[in-house]
């Protein structure tokens, strides 16, 4: 039981930290991010007035989902989100056709979801501690 703790620990921090890194590196050049994104859907069916929100929105959610899962709060509901926001990449990828980024969106949403799978092996996180 020990190591399935261990093991369920350790992969909810490599995907928590690839989440928060992913999200800390673009929240200090939010507009440039936003900019590269919204150019990159010009010429897909998404109009821009979707596209914008998205691209503000997602570095502040890759950021937020990575902290929870690293310190594991609301690491259900953050597995969750995490889940989400790789379909929603993942969606955007197929409009633009870019297709080789696709397979580590899909590698994340399957560690989110095995993870979700195995939540009774939270143990060593903060949910544990404020569910007492």
């Amino acid at each position: 039981m020990k190591e399935y703790r261990l093991g369920y620990v350790l992969a909810r921090i490599a995907i928590g930290v690839s989440m928060f890194g992913h999200g800390l590196v673009r929240l200090p050049k939010l507009e440039g991010f936003k900019n590269h994104i919204v150019g990159s859907f010009a010429e897909s069916m998404i109009p821009e007035i979707l596209v914008t929100p998205f691209a503000y929105t997602l570095p502040i959610l890759e950021f937020v989902v990575g902290v929870l899962l690293i310190i594991g709060l609301f690491t259900k509901e953050a597995l969750v989100l995490g889940t989400m926001i790789m379909i929603a990449l993942v969606f955007g990828s197929t409009m633009i056709e870019n297709w080789g980024i696709i397979d580590s969106q899909l590698l994340h949403a399957l560690i989110f979801i095995g993870l979700l799978l195995g939540i009774k092996y939270n143990h060593w996180s903060l949910d544990t501690k404020v569910n007492k």
